[in-house]
């Protein structure tokens, strides 16, 4: 099937992410001739759709190229997902250590998701030697960037009194910042602190929330966490929990 599009539909970058939701197809057409045309935005965003196969044909190996030419011009998140390309092995051999270094570059110039990936490799040693102190501060200036799963890690830290002093004021805030930005495990985190304040009402309503947005994993892990929980309103979803693991399978 072939569309007609206008030379200024082609080229105006900034509309082709909200075309991508309205019509995959004719988005992924005229994101091709608009990255063809040089457009930086269209050039990652090609590397995305191939990426996820989203309106066009899934092709790994020339998504990562798509992301290089983007990266090597200066597009600071085709940069992470070159990254992300690397530690992952899509199109790719997966190297945890080239991934460090796509995201440090990235990160290194500001980019939130960058800093937040930069960080998760360093916090666990993958690639990298284990630096739990600059984890610690690339979270804490994602998080400050507004970067939703990096609050909640940096609540993390702060509760623990990890690497640095414990504040369970500060962590609470972080995880409520969080939960509110729309991360699941950040709902989660913020649901435990208001179950522990006797706030249960108000905690449930997280975890209906996380439960709605959580990943295979997530939901593994906590309907495992749920069932030991003391409060029968809450031990009660996770057989809600569980049932939606199930259903991803």
């Amino acid at each position: 099937m072939s569309f007609q599009l206008r030379r200024e539909e082609v080229l105006d970058a900034s509309g082709l992410a909200a075309m991508l939701e309205e019509s995959p197809a004719r988005a992924a057409q005229a994101i091709l001739l608009a990255a063809g045309e040089g457009e930086i935005e269209a050039q990652a965003l090609l590397g995305q759709i191939l990426l996820d196969g989203r309106g066009i044909a899934q092709d790994q190996p020339l998504a990562l190229r798509w992301f290089g030419i983007a990266a090597g011009r200066g597009h600071l998140m085709a940069r992470n997902m070159l990254g992300r390309c690397h530690e992952h092995g899509w199109g790719v051999a997966a190297d945890a250590s080239i991934a460090a270094q796509h995201y440090r570059i990235a990160a290194y110039a500001g980019q939130d998701w960058a800093m937040y990936n930069l960080a998760n490799l360093l916090a666990t040693g993958r690639g990298v030697e284990v630096d739990h102190l600059q984890a610690l501060a690339l979270y804490w200036r994602a998080a400050e960037s507004g970067h939703a799963k990096s609050m909640n890690l940096l609540g993390r830290y702060l509760e623990e009194g990890q690497v640095c002093p414990a504040d369970p004021v500060a962590a609470r805030d972080w995880y409520r910042r969080s939960a509110e930005g729309g991360d699941f495990r950040g709902q989660f985190s913020f649901a435990a602190v208001l179950a522990d304040e006797g706030r249960i009402d108000d905690a449930v309503m997280w975890l209906e929330k996380a439960l709605a947005g959580g990943n295979l994993n997530f939901l593994r892990v906590a309907s495992e966490a749920l069932s030991s929980a003391t409060d029968p309103r809450i031990q009660a979803l996770a057989a809600k929990y569980t049932h939606r693991y199930k259903s991803l399978l």
